[in-house]
Parts: C-alpha cells; structure tokens; sequence
C-alpha cells in the first residue's frame, strides 16, 4: 500500500501537531512547517503528495507561497482559510488551489478532503498512462483535448489549464450538448458531494472560460454556458 506524503505549511504548532498525530495513525508521512518562506523552499526542494497551506503565514503568506509554487509545481493544494472569509477562497481557487477548508474544521472532513484529492491526482495519472490511444482525443469545433498528454488547444493555441480545469474541460465535452448538474461536476472533479455555499466549480469554470475567450475575437461568444441554477453545458455546432 502506497504511502502518501503531505507537507502541512501553518504557523499554528498544536493544530500542526494534533493533525501530524491525527494523519500518521490514518497511515500518511507529514511533515510540518510553521513559516511561509521556508514553507515554500521545502515545497520545491521536496516531493509531497499533496501541500495543505494556511493563508496567514509568518515571512510568506499562503497567497505568496502558492503563487511561486504553481509556477514549477502542479502538486495538489489545500487552503486553510479563516471561517467567514470568503474572498480567501475564492482568490486561492482563482490561483489554482484544488480545495480549501475553513477554520475551524473537523479533522474526519480534512481526511476526506485530503482522500478525494489523492484520488482524484492518480486517477489523473493512470488516465495519462493507460489510456487507449484510439480515445486519446476529443475534438469539438475549435477545441481539441488530449487525455494521454493532458494537453488543450483551442483554434490552434494551447491552454495553460491548472490539471482541475482540464478535468472539468473534459467531463464538459464529454458531455457536449448535454447539461452537466455542479452535482455531478464536483462528484466527478472534486470527489466529494457541494456544499450549498461551495463556490469551488463555479471559480474553477469562471478561470477556466477565461483562458478559452482569451482567444475568442468575439468575446460573446462563449462555449461553456451556465444554465442558472443546474449546471453547464458545453455548446456546440455541426457545421
């Protein structure tokens, strides 16, 4: 059985002990720090499964740490936030966190968190490797999805997605023309069941609509639709 590495970056030292204690007994190696910046030398100069990353840090904060670390890494990413601080969030998503979990929180929830993320990042990397190269591709208009390379270019430029908006890219044309429910959405990229005030998919779409009407010289003309209060769909034509 693989065993998981997770870095905690958090200044507060009994919460960093009591969950290094917690996740050890669920059978992961932590390791902990309690400043921003050797947070972020520790991230790049070591391999962790997955990263959890206060927001309000000494020396760094999170903001800082998370936007220097997705410049040279796509490992996962869990925000700590302050309970009722939603711009927290939603800049954090907006920065290519995976998830986020407000403080105070109960351990089980992070460990569910932490679980859907891991699974979620190797399903990802079996799809890339075992994929079969019949089915490799989806191409709808102008867009063009590679699973095996994990690789989107639409009308010839390629997009820089974060590994979560090429998920949601691919669970969208996978169901083009048809209505895609946030349910199913965030079951299918998140692993887990929304919260009525979660805003996770709905942030990771708005970044994600964006790199695609970037290269859009009309820019009302936008594939991905919100159907209020349902989902999304990914328009297409068959001209």
């Amino acid at each position: 059985m693989a065993v998981y590495s997770l870095l905690i970056i958090d200044d507060d030292i009994e919460l960093c002990e009591l969950l290094k204690e917690f996740l050890t007994s669920e059978g992961f190696k932590i390791t902990t720090i309690n400043h921003g910046a050797d947070g972020l030398s520790v991230s790049i100069s070591q391999d962790f499964h997955l990263i959890i990353l206060d927001v309000m840090l000494p020396g760094m904060n999170g903001f800082d740490i998370l936007r220097s670390l997705r410049l040279q890494s796509a490992v996962p990413v869990l925000m700590l936030t302050a309970k009722g601080e939603d711009i927290d969030r939603i800049v954090g998503l907006e920065m290519g966190a995976d998830d986020y979990l407000p403080k105070p929180f109960n351990p089980r929830e992070l460990l569910a968190r932490i679980r859907a993320l891991l699974r979620r990042s190797q399903n990802t990397k079996k799809e890339a490797v075992f994929t079969p190269q019949d089915h490799v591709k989806i191409n709808i208009n102008d867009i063009e999805l590679n699973m095996s390379a994990r690789v989107v270019t639409y009308k010839g430029k390629i997009l820089d997605l974060t590994a979560l908006e090429f998920n949601l890219l691919e669970v969208l044309l996978k169901n083009a023309g048809h209505v895609v429910t946030r349910d199913m959405m965030s079951e299918k990229v998140l692993g887990r069941k929304p919260d009525p005030f979660d805003r996770s998919i709905d942030v990771h779409m708005s970044n994600l609509r964006k790199k695609i009407t970037k290269h859009n010289t009309n820019q009302d003309k936008d594939p991905i639709k919100t159907i209020r209060g349902v989902g999304f769909l990914y328009a297409y034509s068959s001209d």
